[in-house]
């Protein structure tokens, strides 16, 4: 049958797609890859994801999934003999969700405003990110990765952080994640991008910081 297999709509550059294919790198699943122009999506996108019309979107032998966090989940599960991805513990699922929870809804909502804002407001939110993201950094205590001694569900969740982190700090000309500021953190960051179902996936350094700088230098000329 011609929807038979595994597809993903996605786009280069974004933080939340690239969750998807890390975790079927993982399970060693195989893809088609669809990049997707969000400024003139796709109509087989816009079939697929009806409600929401953003990417990642996952079809699944023709059944098509949404959400980054919903489909990694469902990964796991649908190809449960490969590599584990959520932990075999309820309790420790259970806080590898709320953990993720807090980094979608806390951390991330921190970060954001520090690539749209310039000078004192900026340097504002540099610190309101940096406690935020102590506060997750308390997860790693004891461990090399979130998921313990193997990258697992929150680090797929958090992972985009170690690539994506530095590419905004340059762009922006700011330090979030330092030695002194969160040096587990810091230090979690290269075993992360040193993980093969990483590296493999990511997109070109030079790439991603030409994109965020112009879209940087559009944002703060149009506040200006």
């Amino acid at each position: 049958m011609a929807d038979k297999g595994v597809k993903v709509f996605a786009m280069w550059a974004s933080p939340m797609t690239i969750r998807v294919e890390w975790a079927l790198r993982l399970k060693g699943v195989d893809y088609e890859y669809i990049d997707e122009d969000l400024a003139n999506k796709s109509e087989a996108l816009l079939r697929h994801n009806p409600v929401t019309k953003k990417v990642p979107v996952l079809v699944h032998d023709g059944k098509p999934l949404a959400e980054s966090t919903v489909i990694v989940e469902y990964i796991d599960e649908a190809w449960k003999h490969g590599y584990p991805i959520m932990p075999s513990d309820p309790f420790d699922r259970a806080q590898a969700r709320f953990w993720a929870k807090f980094a979608e809804e806390k951390c991330n909502a921190a970060l954001y405003p520090i690539f749209m804002t310039t000078g004192e407001e900026q340097s504002k939110h540099v610190h309101e990110a940096q406690q935020c993201l102590k506060t997750l950094e308390t997860a790693l205590e004891g461990k090399r990765f979130f998921g313990g001694d193997a990258f697992g569900y929150l680090d797929i969740v958090t992972g985009w952080y170690a690539y994506w982190l530095p590419v905004i700090e340059e762009v922006c000309g700011v330090a979030v994640v330092t030695d002194e500021a969160l040096p587990l953190m810091k230090a979690w960051f290269d075993r992360v991008l040193a993980v093969d179902a990483v590296k493999a996936a990511l997109p070109p350094r030079d790439k991603l910081v030409a994109l965020n700088k112009a879209r940087r230098e559009q944002i703060t000329s149009a506040s200006s």
